[in-house]
């Protein structure tokens, strides 16, 4: 399922250089990880996480892509990446967004019906480039 492979994608997010923070509901990281198990079977098809160096790096991440898609819509068969701080949350400004721990290397992946090895793989050619 979707879920199964943003679960996948996470864990290897974590391992990856140049990835600040993963933020995904059923990894040991999460803070609240124990009552994410006990409320959800699955982790869900959302992963967020914080790439090294900021807003450039993260924006250079996106264009590095080449599976998953840049939109500001997230929830789709197909995997999508966003900055939120710039797209969905930009009304808030800099500081609702940092108190809801939304920062300028913040991404956010919709992990859609690729295959969970191919997304990784993408991501890792993405981050080699920056």
């Amino acid at each position: 399922t979707q879920s199964h492979a943003a679960h996948k994608v996470a864990a290897a997010l974590e391992a990856m250089p140049g990835i600040d923070r993963v933020l995904y509901p059923h990894l040991a990281s999460h803070p609240q990880a124990t009552l994410c198990r006990k409320q959800m079977t699955l982790g869900g098809t959302m992963v967020t996480f914080e790439v090294e160096g900021g807003k450039k790096k993260a924006f250079d991440l996106l264009r590095n892509l080449g599976i998953i898609d840049i939109s500001n819509n997230l929830g789709d068969s197909k995997s999508l990446m966003t900055h939120p701080s710039s797209t969905t949350h930009r009304r808030l400004g800099s500081e609702v967004q940092a108190q809801m721990g939304i920062t300028e290397s913040t991404v956010r992946l919709s992990v859609g019906l690729e295959h969970p090895s191919d997304l990784i793989r993408d991501i890792e050619q993405a981050l080699k480039q920056l």
